[in-house]
């Protein structure tokens, strides 16, 4: 497991709208103090996950003002992840984790056949990471169920106190 001020692993995988996203390169994209919070959500199925993203969409600009960029992961039908998309039109990225990679490197809670309760079949539950311009990570949680994750006005909170927290 990695930890906090460590490089979070590096990532590439396909956008739902077309083409590629590589962490390290959009890092390298950004001014030098703009930051990623990547958030894994359960899947399009899920109406806890449309409320956040759809949360967040309307937040944008505040995660705009902060030089934070959005980056959402999910394992999802192609297919379904596209119709969430044309239904909610999100300008950050959609990411599909179709091999389960991103979930494995960065140790997203699994459901699977061994979980110990039913829950919409095999899926990731949600998972939050907050990386400097660098790619260290500066705040992690990840979920065990679909209850009691952030809100984005957590997120904004934990943002703004890590930001004047921050050692140099």
């Amino acid at each position: 497991m990695f930890t906090l001020n460590e490089k979070a692993p590096d990532f590439t995988l396909p956008k739902i709208t077309g083409g590629e996203f590589c962490f390290y390169e959009d890092l390298k994209s950004h001014e030098e103090d703009h930051w990623h919070l990547i958030i894994f959500f359960r899947g399009s199925w899920c109406p806890a996950c449309m409320n956040e993203l759809d949360q967040l969409e309307k937040d944008q600009g505040y995660f705009n003002d902060k030089k934070i960029h959005l980056i959402t992961v999910t394992h999802d039908e192609q297919a379904d992840l596209e119709k969430m998309q044309q239904e909610h039109q999100f300008s950050f990225p959609v990411l599909n984790d179709t091999n389960f990679q991103f979930l494995k490197d960065y140790q997203v809670h699994f459901h699977d056949e061994n979980a110990p309760y039913e829950d919409h079949g095999t899926h990731g539950d949600p998972a939050y990471f907050l990386t400097d311009a660098e790619g260290r990570v500066l705040y992690q949680q990840r979920q065990t169920s679909p209850f009691g994750r952030p809100a984005p006005t957590e997120l904004r909170k934990i943002i703004q106190y890590i930001r004047s927290n921050l050692k140099n």
